[in-house]
C-alpha cells in the first residue's frame, strides 16, 4: 500500500462539509473494532495512541500492536499520536507514525507558541503533519468557568500563524469523557471566527455526549475531525459484561462481544460524522457488514 495522507484525509473531510472520526486503542479487540468498522463504513479513520495507553504499555508497544493489526487488513489509515509530549514527538518520529498531536496547551502561551514552532519544523522534515491544542478541555465535572478555557480566536490566529500547525484542536464547550451535568452547548460562533482567522482544519476533542446537531453545526463551521472514545468504551464494556454476567465465561468470549459491540458503535459514529462511504476501499462487501449486524 502507498503511504496514507492523513492531511489529506482531513481536507477531502473540509472540502465535503463531514469530519473524519479519530478513536483510541486500548488492546488487539479494540484495534480489531476500529478497523473492521472502517472496513463496514467504508470509512477513514485515525487509529489514535492515546493518553490510556501509553502508560499502560508505552508508546513502542501501543504502536506496534497497531501496525501489526493494520497490517493484516486490506486498508491503510494514519496511525496518531494523541496529546504527545514532547518526547514522545520524537519517539513517534523514529516508529513511523503517520501524523502526531503535540499539546502543549498546559503551557504559557508563548511557551507553547515556541515549543510548538520546533515540534512542526522537525516533523515536517519527515513529512509528518502536526495537531496542536490550544484553550484547555476540562475533564467533565460541574461548576466550570468555561472562559477559563475557552479558546481565545486572536490567540488562535497568532498560534496558528506563528507555528505553521496544521490542524488545530481548540476548547469550544467539549469535555474529556460524558457529564453528568448538562451539557455545554457548543459556541459555534467562537468555532466559526477561529476558522476565518486561521484558515486550517480544526478539530474537537470530547465528541462523545455532545448531541448529534451540535456536531453537524459545528463541521459546517469548520470542524473536519473528532475525537471521541468514551462512547466507545462504553461499547465494549457492555458486550464485556453482557457476556461475563452469564457466569463463568471465558475471557475471550466476553473480549469478543465487546469488539462485535464497539464495531457498530464506532459505524455509528462514522455515518453521524458523515465520513462513512467516502473511503473508495475496494474490499468492502456487503457480507462483511451484515455478519456483524445480524446479532
Amino acid at each position: 500500500m502507498g503511504k496514507v495522507d492523513p492531511l489529506g484525509l482531513v481536507r477531502q473531510a473540509q472540502a465535503g462539509g463531514y469530519a473524519v472520526g479519530a478513536f483510541n486503542m486500548h488492546n488487539p479487540e479494540t484495534t480489531q473494532a476500529l478497523i473492521r468498522a472502517a472496513e463496514i463504513a467504508d470509512a477513514p479513520v485515525f487509529l489514535q495512541v492515546g493518553r490510556a495507553i501509553v502508560p499502560h504499555m508505552g508508546v513502542r508497544e501501543a504502536y506496534e500492536m497497531t501496525r501489526r493489526e493494520l497490517d493484516k487488513a486490506e486498508i491503510d489509515v494514519p496511525i496518531h499520536l494523541d496529546h504527545g509530549t514532547y518526547d514522545e514527538v520524537f519517539e513517534a518520529i523514529k516508529l513511523g507514525f503517520d501524523s502526531i498531536m503535540f499539546d502543549g496547551a498546559h503551557l504559557e502561551f508563548e511557551e507553547n507558541i515556541r515549543v510548538t514552532r520546533e515540534v512542526v519544523n522537525i516533523c515536517h522534515a519527515f513529512g509528518i503533519p502536526v495537531e496542536a491544542e490550544l484553550g484547555k478541555i476540562p475533564d467533565a465535572a460541574a461548576n466550570i468557568n468555561w472562559e477559563d478555557y475557552y479558546t481565545k480566536v486572536d490567540e488562535a490566529e497568532r498560534f496558528v500563524a506563528e507555528t505553521g500547525v496544521d490542524l488545530l484542536a481548540i476548547s469550544a464547550g467539549v469535555m474529556h469523557g460524558v457529564t453528568g451535568i448538562e451539557p455545554q452547548p457548543l459556541d459555534i460562533e467562537r468555532i466559526r471566527a477561529i476558522r476565518d482567522v486561521t484558515g486550517i482544519p480544526l478539530v474537537l476533542h470530547g465528541a462523545s455526549g455532545v448531541p448529534l446537531d451540535q456536531l453537524r453545526a459545528a463541521m459546517e463551521v469548520g470542524v473536519h475531525k473528532l475525537n471521541a472514545d468514551t462512547d466507545l468504551r462504553h461499547a465494549f464494556r457492555a458486550g464485556f459484561e453482557e457476556k461475563w454476567a452469564e457466569g463463568d465465561r471465558q475471557l475471550e468470549e466476553a473480549m469478543s462481544l465487546g469488539r462485535e459491540r464497539m464495531i457498530v458503535a464506532t459505524v455509528e459514529k462514522m455515518r453521524e460524522y458523515g465520513c462513512a462511504g467516502t473511503a473508495g476501499y475496494s474490499t468492502l462487501t456487503s457480507s462483511i457488514e451484515s455478519a456483524v449486524f445480524a446479532g
